[in-house]
């Protein structure tokens, strides 16, 4: 048989679902799209504070409204930061075994930066700090 008429599968198999990239495309768009607003709100709050003391400062993230916002800024921020540098090894990362760490890595960070940033936003509108 001769073998140039096979196709490439045989090259693809292995390398994933071609399903998962839209969910990532639509998650890095809404993310993105969240941000934008949720950004623009954490600026005008962090200016509005610039001149405040500690007290004040707290104060101003433990009303329901603003700790919320915070909190999914936080979310919001280190899911999408993780999404980037997920597509950004997948591209770049060449050698499968280092990539696959680094992509393990890099979603750890990620959800324990957001988990300690989450809780510290919690503990602040609670009262305890």
């Amino acid at each position: 048989m001769n073998h140039r008429y096979r196709t490439p599968i045989k090259q693809a198999r292995g390398l994933g679902s071609a399903k998962e990239g839209t969910q990532h495309f639509i998650l890095q768009r809404l993310t993105a799209i969240a941000l934008v607003f949720l950004a623009c709100w954490f600026l005008y709050f962090v200016i509005g504070l610039m001149q405040a003391d500690y007290l004040t400062a707290s104060d101003a993230v433990a009303r329901p409204w603003n700790a919320t916002l915070l909190i999914a800024f936080l979310l919001a921020m280190f899911w999408h930061a993780q999404l980037g540098v997920q597509v950004v090894i997948e591209d770049y990362g060449h050698s499968h075994g280092p990539a696959l760490a680094a992509q393990v890595v890099v979603r750890f960070v990620c959800i324990l930066a957001a988990l300690a940033s989450v809780f510290a936003v919690v503990i602040i509108a609670l009262g305890g700090a």
